[in-house]
Formats: C-alpha cells, sequence, structure tokens
C-alpha cells in the first residue's frame, strides 16, 4: 500500500508542478539520449546535411515502470535537392507524458552554402502544427479534492515554426536552433504568470571526429536553456571501430529552478531535474542500415527510491538511406 501511495504522490507532484508552475517544467520539449543521430529534431537547418535521402525512425520509453512516465516516438526524412543547395524535411512525432498527448508534423527547409571544398552552413526554417491533448480530468488529486485548474480537459491545435543555423563538415558541426517561436497556451486557466505555455528551447549542439585509422574517437555536446526554468548539459563520447560498430557513454546534467518553493525542494527534491548516465552502442549493419541503442541509468531523486519504483529508460534507433554510391562511402557521414 505504501508503494501505491509514493507512485500517486509522485504522479501527482509531477501534474501539479506542470499546471501551477510552467516554469519548473524542464522537459516540456521532446528528449533524446540519442540526439546526434537524430539531428533533425532539435535543428531544421540540418535537413539534407547527410547528402542522400535518409529516414530515421527513433523511440524511446522513459522511467519505464513509472505510471504515466514519457514516451516518444518520432519519424523524419529529409533529403537534399538542386545540387544539394537545398535541403528538405519532414517531421512526424508523438510524445506522451502523464495526461498530456502531443502529435505533431513539421516540414523543414534548408538553405545550404558551400563555404569550401568541404563545409557548408545552412540557414533553415520549419513549421507546422500540432495536436495538444490534456486529459486534466482524469487526475488524482486524492481526499475528494477540487482545483479549477483541473476542471476541463484541453484539446488544441498549434500552430508554431523554429529555426537553426548548422555549419559542417565531413570531420565536424556546430549548430544554434530554436525549434518553436511560438510560445502557445496550453490552457484556458489563467492563473497570472504560471499560465501554463509552450516554452522556448534553445538549443547548442557540437561534435567533431579524431583518428582516420580503424578507430575514431567522435566527441558530441548538447547545450539546452528553457527560457524561463534553466540549463540542460549532455556530453558524449563514442569509440568507432572500422566505421562499423560504436560504443560510448554520454553524462547529462540537469540543473532547472525551483520556482514551485520550498515544499516541492523538500518533499520531490530533483524529480524534475538531475543527471543520467547513458550506455550507447550503433551498429552500421550495411552501406545503408544503421541501427542505436541506449540505455539511462537515472542519477537523480527518483533513482534513490528504487525500492518501490523501477525506471529504466531504453531509446532504439533505426535509419536508412537512400541511393548510396561509391563516393558516399568512400566519405560516410558520421553526423
Amino acid at each position: 500500500m505504501n508503494n501505491i501511495i509514493k507512485q500517486k504522490w509522485t504522479m501527482l507532484l509531477l501534474l501539479i508542478t506542470l499546471i501551477s508552475s510552467s516554469k519548473t517544467w524542464a522537459q516540456q520539449d521532446k528528449m533524446f539520449s540519442q540526439y546526434m543521430f537524430n539531428m533533425m529534431a532539435l535543428n531544421p537547418a540540418y535537413a539534407g546535411s547527410r547528402d542522400v535521402l535518409s529516414a530515421t525512425a527513433l523511440y524511446r520509453n522513459q522511467w519505464g515502470g513509472m505510471a504515466g512516465a514519457p514516451q516518444t516516438a518520432t519519424f523524419s526524412i529529409d533529403m537534399p535537392v538542386n545540387r544539394e543547395r537545398v535541403g528538405l524535411g519532414l517531421q512526424l512525432f508523438n510524445d506522451q507524458v502523464g495526461l498530456e498527448n502531443w502529435t505533431g508534423a513539421m516540414l523543414s527547409y534548408a538553405f545550404r552554402i558551400k563555404l569550401g571544398e568541404r563545409s557548408t552552413l545552412a540557414l533553415g526554417l520549419q513549421g507546422g502544427a500540432m495536436s495538444f491533448r490534456w486529459d486534466l480530468s482524469k487526475a488524482n488529486l486524492g481526499n475528494n479534492l477540487t482545483d479549477p485548474a483541473f476542471a476541463n480537459n484541453v484539446s488544441k491545435i498549434l500552430p508554431n515554426f523554429g529555426t537553426g543555423i548548422y555549419l559542417s563538415n565531413d570531420r565536424s558541426y556546430i549548430g544554434v536552433s530554436v525549434p518553436y517561436l511560438i510560445e502557445n497556451n496550453l490552457s484556458d486557466y489563467d492563473s497570472g504568470d504560471n499560465r501554463a505555455k509552450v516554452r522556448r528551447h534553445f538549443y547548442v549542439i557540437s561534435g567533431f571526429v579524431i583518428g582516420r585509422n580503424n578507430v575514431k574517437l567522435k566527441p558530441s555536446m548538447m547545450a539546452r536553456y528553457v527560457q524561463g526554468t534553466g540549463l540542460s548539459l549532455d556530453g558524449n563520447l563514442n569509440l568507432w571501430f572500422n566505421d562499423r560498430i560504436a560504443v560510448g557513454m554520454s553524462y547529462r546534467h540537469n540543473r532547472f529552478s525551483t520556482y514551485a518553493g520550498k515544499i516541492q525542494e523538500d518533499i520531490s527534491g530533483k524529480v524534475l531535474s538531475g543527471d543520467a548516465l547513458v550506455g550507447m552502442l550503433e551498429l552500421q549493419l550495411s552501406d545503408q542500415f544503421r541501427l542505436g541503442y541506449s540505455y539511462d541509468w537515472t542519477r537523480n531523486r527518483l533513482n534513490q527510491e528504487r525500492k518501490f519504483l523501477s525506471i529504466p529508460t531504453h531509446e532504439i534507433m533505426l535509419r536508412y538511406e537512400f541511393g548510396f554510391s561509391k563516393s558516399k562511402i568512400l566519405t560516410p557521414r558520421y553526423f
């Protein structure tokens, strides 16, 4: 019985935090451990950068075993056109967290400028819409409690657009982006400054490859800043063998504001923020087919409660690239 109570209390804290103080909800946008394999989800300027028609599917099951835990599925396809001077892309996604459900589609356009024999600067735009559903009436507040913020369900179509810059060559990349610029209202319930909104997420991504023989080291990083909350940093090291097998480790460090006050800090601690250690495996099964897998070890307050909560996080990625030629194989894309 105590375990059930603890699970419900943790879930209730997540819901109340999201509604009563959107400033503390740091994982509003989709989160990926394998961000380096799914960069079009972060930056529209990435479209067409692999120089072939490329399709990527990714599924993330976060905090498995916890009621209402995040589950995310994405599919993206992109290609260069007009002699590789333009990149076009399409991204489809579904993201479910607790009583929330997001389903959307975004179209990407990247104008690509050659800066040298191998370097390209891309300026990207994306636009589309998201279907947002929030089943607030299903929230279990306990002890017959009522709250006007939970009185009505929410169902909205939210248009949005974003932009980004991506500079790359065959050995390195750096990008800056804001995938969603419009701060749509998520609820018609207005509690002043704490009204639930889509918060802008700012991303900086970078990586490079060291080595030219059968063993290569590929470091990368991602910094994510959420307006009004704080900063998240991801650092990754991948070791490649014969351009076919890669093993890697990542570390995620989050520090978000605790606007909800001392009660949240004392009771929920770092439930919505903290650290994670990630193990990764990537297999280039053929010149066209790539498989990636990651496992997160949560290092925050949730992990300390493992006695009543199992919280593994799995993520799997599949990529298929069409129209590969010998020239493309001789210069494999690491990003």
